[in-house]
């Protein structure tokens, strides 16, 4: 036999204008008017600038009122409630793009000029080529990658040329036409890893006893050079100290991307736009919000007259009620856009203004040491707000300071405890730790072990472990790299 149960659930659901708001926030400036574009094109009921007369909102609402007057619209004509459903309500897309106009740039700069490929088959042009030999070189010449490279094996670019060339050959042949190829400019071109690439460049400068040596080192001991063993190669070649270090600093000037340096790579340019202020007014703090998160928009009246027209109109055909359904919807998106800009500038804001305060002697002074311990948790506890939130608000956004324009999110470290139990910012730890590393011997530059002692002894006990994990964030190479003659 069957039984019935009532059973009730508590969920939870976001509505389309909190998604919206939630989307809005995490954007920067930069993308924020990308999609405050996207929302004037798609939303003919939006409008921007000042409106001259009159609140927008208070005659929307009033429309909505006269759209519930079932003496003048029928509930059987049209019903407000699915009229208002989530089905109805747009998509509200976020197109995320950081490489967007600023205010005196109005298209995305490219750099001009011919491709890089294009470059290196210009050049074939000058040498005597017979038809497969030509096939061949412009096949590897469209090989080479962004950083001047061929990283593919000889026995796979001949398979691909039989298949898709139509070119049958050797690999003897490729390699011999591969010659040709690392005789193009820029130097280095062609070459199928950093060994062959240092090599083809020292090889094509004047033969000095210091490139010679430079030449030798690269070509018969490069795995002792890369781990700088420098009195294995001070034997091996029988140098001293200064003829080896003169060789080194040849090879210190070679590029190590021969295809970076040209400037017909065509490549989007990236423009950082500060979301933020912070300057100092007489030995305070003052924050502003970019003017351009804060746009001007008001809603259509034109559209708001059309509901007008509507409910005065005695006759009312279903192509007209067809009309001012749409209209609505667009009135009701774009009021709803509207709040939830202005809920995400006073978001931003607030958010941005508890970060300053809590980080106030650093904004102050400048000194990356002054940076207190700082989680997500610390500012959404004291701003009541999600800890997402504020991670959305820190996320991809920009500070402009007196020391330069910063990423919010840097603010942010976690604490450890120093001899005299109070907490730091591991912020401070990293930066005393680098300041080590600048200031050491790079004769005999100081191992993981020897920096946790100096930091133990300037007050921060942490494992050598720990100072292993913060060197690799710092980007740090280990003693043995950071060696020098």
């Amino acid at each position: 036999m069957l039984k019935q149960y009532l059973q009730f659930k508590l969920s939870q659901k976001l509505s389309p204008q909190q998604i919206q708001l939630m989307k809005l926030i995490q954007l920067p400036t930069q993308a924020f008017e990308q999609r405050l574009k996207q929302e004037l094109e798609e939303n003919p009921a939006l409008d921007t600038g000042k409106e001259e007369k009159g609140d927008e909102f208070d005659d929307l609402d009033n429309t909505h009122d006269e759209f519930d007057d079932s003496e003048s619209i029928g509930s059987d004509e049209i019903n407000v409630d699915d009229y208002l459903s989530d089905d109805e309500i747009p998509d509200y897309r976020t197109s995320v793009n950081n490489y967007s106009a600023d205010d005196d740039e109005k298209s995305i700069p490219y750099a001009s000029g011919t491709s890089f490929t294009q470059h290196l088959v210009n050049q074939l042009n000058t040498y005597r080529l017979n038809d497969e030999e030509r096939d061949i070189a412009e096949f590897l010449v469209g090989s080479v990658d962004e950083s001047g490279y061929i990283r593919r094996e000889l026995s796979d670019i001949m398979d691909d040329l039989a298949f898709t060339q139509n070119v049958y050959t050797t690999e003897d042949k490729i390699e011999k036409v591969l010659g040709i190829v690392h005789q193009l400019d820029p130097a280095g071109v062609g070459a199928r890893g950093l060994q062959e690439c240092l090599s083809i460049q020292l090889s094509r400068k004047e033969q000095t006893p210091d490139i010679e040596l430079a030449l030798s080192i690269i070509d018969k001991a490069f795995d002792q050079f890369t781990k700088k063993h420098y009195k294995k190669l001070m034997s091996k070649f029988d140098v001293n100290e200064l003829q080896l270090k003169d060789a080194i600093h040849e090879i210190e000037r070679l590029n190590p991307k021969p295809g970076g340096s040209y400037s017909g790579n065509t490549r989007m340019i990236e423009h950082v736009v500060p979301d933020f202020a912070i300057k100092i007014v007489e030995g305070e703090l003052e924050l502003t919000l970019n003017g351009r998160n804060a746009p001007e928009l008001h809603v259509s009246r034109e559209y708001n007259n059309m509901l007008k027209g509507y409910k005065e109109s005695k006759d009312k055909s279903k192509s007209q009620k067809d009309a001012v359904l749409f209209i609505k919807q667009k009135l009701d998106a774009a009021k709803w856009f509207i709040e939830a800009i202005k809920q995400r500038q006073q978001t931003l804001f607030v958010t941005m203004s508890s970060i300053m305060h809590y980080q106030k002697e650093f904004f102050l002074t400048g000194d990356e040491r002054k940076l207190k311990p700082m989680i997500l948790k610390d500012i959404a506890d004291e701003i009541d707000m999600d800890v997402s939130t504020v991670s959305r608000v820190a996320n991809s956004k920009y500070v402009d300071t007196p020391y330069g324009t910063k990423l919010i999110k840097e603010f942010f470290s976690e604490s450890m405890t120093n001899d005299q139990g109070e907490e730091v910012s591991t912020r401070e730890i990293k930066k005393i730790l680098e300041t080590v590393v600048e200031e050491e011997n790079k004769k005999k530059p100081l191992t993981d072990e020897a920096l946790a002692k100096i930091l133990k002894e300037k007050g921060y006990p942490i494992a050598r472990r720990t100072v292993a994990k913060y060197r690799e964030q710092l980007d740090i190479p280990v003693a043995r790299l950071r060696k020098e003659l």
